[in-house]
């Protein structure tokens, strides 16, 4: 681990690009060893995760939450914004079922087709440990500080730090963090909103977080925004029992 610690903090390139990597790999590995591992592998992501920012923070100087009226008002629309939309355009999965997979059988790949969603349990702890309230509830609450306070900081460095500035200068250290350049704003938000299940709403969240860091010039009120907003999406999951969106 401290050997990592040391790559990550040379290079200002590996310190935005690694953790997010690492964090990637990690949820793609949830669900892969049995519907437990979901939940097992999410802490072991945001462990990992925790630890990531940890380490690059001396090194990320703009990785610093800030706060501020425009954050506040920006998540808790972003929010409002991600519960109105769904179930008024195509998920995507529903988009990869009807045109990714259909391409994939007919070209001899039909193994590569993902299982539907439906055909998947919901990510609901009162399910999976239906025997255990504790359980359930420490799962529900690693969910909760996970992307409240470890998905924002890695995905905000990735994004609007590196992604965007990259797009515009391959030396993206010299690029401002508040100069507004338009290729790179709609290509980094569709790549953040692609990454989501609610690609419309995650598009439309990158607009508005990646607007929020052109606007202040700086990534701390992006980072504030997207922690208020995955917070009370969390809180709207527990209170509605609204599973989906997890």
């Amino acid at each position: 681990m401290d050997r990592l610690s040391i790559k990550l903090r040379s290079s200002p390139a590996l310190a935005r690009v690694v953790p997010f990597v690492i964090f990637l790999a990690l949820t793609a590995c949830q669900g892969q060893l049995g519907e437990g591992s979901r939940y097992w592998f999410y802490l072991a992501k945001t462990v990992a995760g925790a630890w990531l920012i940890w380490s690059v923070w001396p090194v990320v100087t703009e990785m610093r939450w800030a706060s501020s009226w425009e954050a506040v008002v920006v998540g808790a629309l972003v929010f409002a914004m991600w519960v109105g939309l769904d179930g008024h355009y195509p998920s995507m999965d529903e988009l990869t079922q009807k045109f990714l997979c259909p391409l994939l059988k007919s070209i001899g790949l039909a193994s590569w087709c993902p299982q539907p969603a439906t055909a998947r349990l919901p990510w609901n702890p009162h399910l999976q440990f239906a025997g255990s309230a504790v359980m359930a509830w420490f799962f529900i609450g690693v969910r909760v500080a996970g992307s409240t306070f470890v998905v924002p900081p890695l995905e905000e460095v990735f994004y609007r730090s590196f992604i965007y500035r990259y797009i515009i200068k391959p030396d993206f250290e010299a690029v401002p963090l508040g100069r507004f350049q338009p290729l790179a704003f709609v290509l980094t938000s569709a790549l953040f909103g692609f990454e989501h299940g609610q690609w419309l709403a995650g598009i439309l969240c990158g607009f508005a977080f990646q607007g929020l860091v052109c606007w202040k010039g700086r990534l701390g009120d992006a980072m504030t925004a997207h922690a208020l907003t995955n917070l009370l999406l969390g809180l709207w999951v527990i209170w509605k029992g609204a599973w989906n969106f997890w």
